[in-house]
């Protein structure tokens, strides 16, 4: 029996990343998609997280879970109390979109550059990162770049620029250990990163993806793999919430 997955997007360009990872490493789950693109622009103008978003966000992730989703995975790494929200009200397994990437970052060292071109996203990311290496007790240093322009040259259709711009900043930024891509929208530019450094370079999508596909076999958060009994959707359905 195939799982259904529900991924919440703020932006479309978070779309193909993420259908990619899956294609890859778990063609099988079925999958549906929710995309506001408001939500991005919203937090973008007020620079912070309201209660409004809050219930947005919350919206979202019960609308995805009535049609079916047995997990959900949110794309959008600036989100990440929202989604904590929701952690706790859902009774199925909700992902933030870092969980996985920023583990994996830990283990390879503890100088760490952050790229974002959503400038609410590096912030944020920063401080899941820092939250996860206290419980452990590692002292990191921590560099967070926004790279301005990357994101409208995506949303333009010029995906060569997005990556040069990203890979740019990445050479010109301060010698680390791991660079993160903090965005689903950032995975394409991967190699051309990894290309103008020495550090290891991760991306979410796919450590996301790996580690839903085996959390999902086991309890996660406290939560066994569940049926809502919800009619299932067609795979890689995409809904405007």
């Amino acid at each position: 029996m195939s799982v259904c997955i529900g991924v919440v997007h703020a932006t479309r360009v978070a779309v193909s990343p993420i259908e990619a990872a899956l294609e890859n490493h778990w063609p099988e789950a079925e999958v549906v998609q929710l995309i506001d693109e408001s939500l991005a622009r919203d937090l973008e103008a007020v620079g912070h997280l309201t209660p409004a978003l809050f219930e947005r966000v919350d919206r979202l992730a019960k609308f995805a879970h009535r049609g079916g989703a047995e997990a959900i995975l949110f794309s959008c790494s600036a989100f990440g109390p929202a989604i904590e929200a929701v952690q706790s009200r859902l009774p199925i397994p909700v992902f933030k979109p870092n969980q996985a990437m920023l583990d994996e970052a830990l283990r390879l060292g503890t100088r760490i550059q952050i790229l974002s071109t959503f400038r609410p996203s590096g912030p944020s990311i920063r401080k899941e990162l820092e939250a996860q290496a206290a419980q452990k007790k590692i002292a990191l240093k921590i560099e967070v770049s926004y790279v301005a322009d990357a994101l409208d040259a995506l949303q333009a259709g010029d995906p060569q620029t997005h990556d040069a711009l990203i890979a740019e900043a990445a050479a010109n930024a301060a010698h680390a250990d791991v660079v993160l891509l903090a965005q689903f929208s950032m995975a394409r530019a991967l190699d051309a990163v990894s290309r103008r450094v020495d550090a290891s370079v991760l991306s979410s999508p796919e450590n996301a993806v790996l580690t839903l596909k085996r959390m999902m076999r086991a309890p996660v958060n406290g939560h066994n793999r569940t049926t809502n009994g919800a009619a299932t959707a067609s795979s890689a359905q995409h809904l405007s919430a």
